[in-house]
């Protein structure tokens, strides 16, 4: 890991940069592979999926005989995690729904606010090495307590064309209604345009690599709307000598065996507390079999000193991590002062793993910055925000003669003229 000292601010564009890609290329591949799919639906969905996951498919849809048989590999300790993480996650989401409000703006007008659910919407469950059904969890289980009508769900397939039991399991338990044996831009250009199997949806959700966030950005210019922008994973441990090294060491590594393009950074104002948690991260990436993924993104990693808190929360803030711990004496000064992050863990015992998979909260979170515009996703996602007024002969009469003068001021004159008529039609 690279280390600094005294984080000036200066510095700190380049220190919160990101890995990336080459923009142009990926752009371009991304426009082809959405212009193909639209144009012949599940052929070249199926020639993409040969060409970058190296499978042929006779099938993209998993039938119900594949999806039981699959279900029944889980291992019985698997389903009852992953159900008491469904109840968790359903509680919170839970206590998230509203009844809306109505207010009398003044007398005779009445306005109020109702939620209805995004009816079709399209899930993305990162596959490949490590098939993420907690994902299933984290979209699905909002969906249906929003009253989602339709749940398709794109991941993609192993070597052999199957998906993984674990995540078959948590699709069946969430209400999925259909899954879709396709990954990477094709998926999202399939559940974009739509084709013979794949139902074209109105919303897409969901985490992925940088291929995966090109693709849902390109969806949006489609009139598909994404949940936000989450690409590689990420996470800002700080830390002081209050903390435990071999915890922050674990937390770090937790991240980066994500993937090779995953940046976790760690912040203390200890020289002697970043050398442990470097000695602990020696030790213990060696016993894991992702060993290999988890050096590569250390490559991207920060190991930064600062003795000035109000420098770190000031870094911590512009930096905007998807994921940030704080196990310091300070806590309550970096909590008062934080202004951007996806999700939050506090103290030694709050890995961020537990929000990866069962204490409620949702892990699909804004990376590469956006923690700057975007929450982490909730209920309110699956769901658009329609108002709604009356206005009673009273309120019109009351509220007319404003209309007009606005109206004419903007020089709209038919405007102006729709509350004419109803100003005139009262007085008679």
């Amino acid at each position: 890991m690279r280390k600094y000292t005294n984080i000036k601010k200066s510095e700190w564009p380049r220190l919160c940069r990101r890995p990336k890609l080459q923009t142009d290329t990926l752009d371009n591949l991304v426009n082809e592979v959405f212009e193909s799919i639209k144009a012949s639906g599940d052929i070249l969905l199926k020639a993409y999926t040969l060409r970058f996951d190296k499978v042929d498919l006779n099938e993209i849809v998993v039938n119900a005989e594949e999806w039981q048989s699959g279900i029944e590999k889980v291992p019985e300790a698997l389903k009852t995690a992953i159900s008491r993480a469904k109840r968790n996650i359903e509680i919170f989401h839970k206590a998230q729904q509203s009844a809306g409000f109505s207010v009398e703006t003044e007398a005779g007008v009445t306005c109020w606010q109702e939620s209805r659910p995004i009816e079709k919407v399209g899930i993305y469950i990162p596959g490949g090495t490590a098939p993420l059904f907690s994902t299933v969890l984290m979209l699905a289980v909002p969906a249906k307590i929003a009253g989602c009508e339709e749940v398709v769900l794109c991941t993609p397939p192993d070597s052999k064309g199957m998906i993984s039991p674990a995540i078959l399991y948590a699709a069946r338990l969430t209400g999925v209604d259909k899954i879709i044996k396709a990954g990477g831009i094709q998926a999202i250009a399939a559940l974009t345009y739509g084709t013979e199997s794949v139902p074209k949806v109105y919303k897409i959700f969901g985490p992925g690599n940088q291929y995966v966030t090109a693709a849902k950005q390109k969806a949006q210019t489609e009139g598909v709307a994404i949940d936000l922008p989450a690409g590689p994973s990420e996470l800002l441990v700080l830390a002081d000598d209050s903390a435990n090294p071999a915890f922050v060491a674990s937390d770090l590594l937790s991240q980066a065996e994500h993937g090779a393009d995953s940046q976790v950074v760690c912040v203390s104002n200890s020289f002697e507390f970043l050398e442990a948690v470097n000695d602990e991260i020696e030790k213990q990436i060696i016993l894991l079999s992702r060993k290999y993924i988890a050096r590569e993104s250390l490559k991207n990693a920060r190991f930064l000193f600062s003795a000035n808190k109000e420098e770190t929360i000031g870094f911590i803030n512009e930096y905007a991590p998807e994921h940030l711990i704080i196990a310091a004496k300070e806590e309550a000064f970096y909590l008062s002062n934080l202004k951007n992050a996806g999700s939050v863990f506090l103290g030694n015992y709050s890995p961020e793993c537990a929000g990866d998979y069962i204490s409620g909260t949702n892990h699909t979170l804004p990376t590469n910055g956006y923690a700057r515009n975007y929450g982490s996703l909730s209920l309110d996602d699956f769901t658009k925000k329609i108002s709604f007024q009356r206005i009673s002969a009273a309120g019109m009469q009351s509220l007319g003669e404003s209309i007009e003068i606005m109206a004419k001021a903007e020089g709209l004159e038919a405007h102006a003229r729709a509350a004419t008529l109803r100003l005139n039609a009262l007085k008679e």
